[in-house]
């Protein structure tokens, strides 16, 4: 713009002479008014330059346009939204930072921590945001135990295989907590109480072998089994309202005392026994006792748990 200033003044200056024409000098005008428009645009835009910088568009007392402070990268106003953002990053790891520390302050800080990985792992697991999840999650793990919890109370289920018996419920009916819906026997937990006289009982023992008649069979078909007990009761005092004699006179009745017979070799699925059904046993007092206890009156072992009942009572036995 000066080199135009200094042409368009020389032009001016010649204007009539020799050795200047109106041609030369309209020439020198346009030069200088192109490089006039072309300075006002440079300043236009280094004012938008400062401007972006934060900066007032004319330096104070008349400074050089390109003068800048020497810590614009710390008031930059890029700088400072960055730092915002960082601060409210910071705040949701659970670290508090001042408004107060400059830029360049809190890089130097975070730069003291060590490996910039390490640190952000150890400040997520602490996070309160993460914290706030896992509590969440706890919560939903309980409320899944609770949801299976109800989902396998839609289901019966019994502790037993065997054989619906005495059933009180239909489908669609609806069943009340405590409802007594039906009953279970068992087709493999089946043993024999036979009702021997006391005065048969002198030679029996624990282990002897028996054959057992079932009635309803015919007495075709023999069961093997084993006495494998006694009952510690006869059946007069183990009943529900036990004979009292109330007159004082005493009259000797022989009394009836349940011999459990366990059967060996039992398929429910060829010949299956009934609970309740009458059976008429033969042991055999003269064979070997064999098995758990064989040859003793009390047991001295637990048996096995047994979820049956007594196949009948017969009134008696052979022997």
């Amino acid at each position: 713009m000066a080199l135009a200033q200094v042409n368009f003044d020389r032009a001016k200056q010649l204007l009539g002479t020799p050795a200047e024409s109106r041609q030369q000098y309209d020439q020198r005008q346009e030069e200088f008014s192109t490089a006039s428009a072309q300075a006002t645009q440079a300043r236009a835009a280094v004012h938008q330059v400062r401007a972006s910088l934060g900066l007032p568009s004319e330096p104070k007392q008349g400074g050089d346009l390109g003068q800048v402070p020497p810590d614009l990268d710390q008031t930059f106003s890029s700088v400072l939204q960055a730092q915002a953002d960082l601060i409210e990053s910071a705040a949701q790891l659970g670290v508090a930072h001042s408004f107060d520390q400059s830029p360049k302050q809190m890089v130097e800080e975070f730069e003291k921590k060590g490996d910039v990985d390490r640190v952000f792992a150890k400040l997520a697991m602490e996070a309160p945001g993460v914290k706030q999840a896992e509590a969440k999650l706890e919560v939903a793990k309980r409320d899944l135990a609770q949801a299976e919890l109800d989902l396998r109370y839609c289901d019966i289920i019994a502790e037993i295989d065997g054989v619906v018996t005495r059933r009180n419920v239909n489908p669609g009916d609806y069943v009340q907590i405590g409802q007594n819906l039906m009953a279970i026997r068992s087709l493999h937990d089946i043993w024999v109480d036979a009702n021997f006289k006391e005065t048969e009982l002198r030679d029996l023992r624990i282990g002897l072998p028996a054959d057992l008649y079932v009635d309803m069979y015919g007495g075709r078909r023999v069961f093997k089994g084993r006495v494998s007990g006694f009952t510690m009761g006869t059946g007069s005092t183990l009943a529900l309202l036990p004979a009292q004699n109330a007159t004082g006179n005493f009259i000797k009745v022989v009394q009836r005392l349940p011999v459990r017979i366990d059967l060996e070799g039992y398929d429910p699925d060829k010949n299956p026994l009934f609970i309740g059904t009458s059976v008429v046993p033969y042991i055999y007092i003269n064979q070997p006792p064999t098995g758990p206890d064989a040859g003793k009156f009390l047991q001295t072992h637990a048996p096995d748990a047994q979820t049956g009942g007594s196949t009948g009572n017969p009134l008696g036995a052979n022997k």
